[in-house]
């Protein structure tokens, strides 16, 4: 398993169970509400809101919850909420993005230190691996959204960078500051899509074995299943061999 289809079904929250939905809800309504807080209640004029309703309505969220977020922006008792990025290294010294949107900067801080620590990992200091990243925007769709070629089309007339299709769907990239556009573009072509997120793309990946894979799955999931933790983002990669025998234990 590489590349884009790792980050989608390894990375990224989509595909997760029922019992977690809450917790997914959760994290995309302080999104909302801190874009609301920051640029205004305004789906139309407020981009980075635009794009938090997007990506919420795409997993389902219902309109009563997205209203509540923008509301709760406009009430003036919300938390203060300081987004911050962690950057580090996992086992076999594989690169990790952490973003957060805390209102106690020493609690997470001292959660996401002891998380790497406990699996092998270190903390380093802010831009200590981002340099292996390039900020772009991604948009995903399911397969039902059309063949390849429908895609890439619409892709292209949307302004976009890339396109990776596969079974488990559609993923395209373009430049961090046109998402906005080429997603809503790619809607009317396309329409909803799974997910709209700003991501941190790695450069290059490195090649991970099963023992290092597993820990390093571990330490993904409990940075990404702590409440203060947005996204979590690494440059590991895993081969199908190793994914099937990870997936089977």
């Amino acid at each position: 398993m590489a590349g884009h289809s790792q980050f989608k079904n390894i990375m990224h929250r989509k595909g997760r169970q029922d019992a977690v939905r809450s917790k997914l809800f959760s994290k995309l309504s302080k999104e909302i509400t801190v874009a609301a807080k920051h640029g205004g209640p305004d789906v139309d004029s407020n981009p980075r809101l635009r794009l938090a309703v997007q990506n919420a309505k795409s997993q389902s969220m219902p309109k009563d919850n997205i209203q509540r977020a923008i509301n709760k922006s406009q009430g003036g008792d919300e938390a203060d909420y300081e987004e911050i990025r962690y950057e580090g290294y996992g086992p076999g010294g594989v690169a990790v993005i952490v973003e957060a949107l805390t209102d106690n900067r020493n609690r997470t801080a001292s959660t996401v230190r002891s998380t790497f620590s406990k699996y092998g990992g270190n903390l380093g200091e802010t831009g200590s691996v981002s340099f292996m990243f390039d900020r772009v925007g991604e948009v995903a769709y399911k397969p039902e959204a059309g063949d390849a070629d429908t895609v890439l089309m619409a892709a292209i007339e949307a302004g976009a960078d890339d396109v990776v299709s596969d079974g488990n769907g559609h993923v395209i990239t373009c430049a961090f500051e046109a998402l906005g556009e080429v997603a809503s573009a790619l809607e009317r072509d396309l329409g909803e899509p799974e997910s709209v997120n700003p991501v941190w793309k790695p450069q290059t990946s490195t090649d991970v074995d099963e023992e290092k894979a597993g820990t390093l799955m571990k330490l993904v999931d409990a940075l990404d299943d702590d409440d203060d933790i947005q996204n979590v983002y690494s440059n590991f990669e895993i081969s199908e061999e190793v994914m099937a025998k990870l997936t089977a234990a």
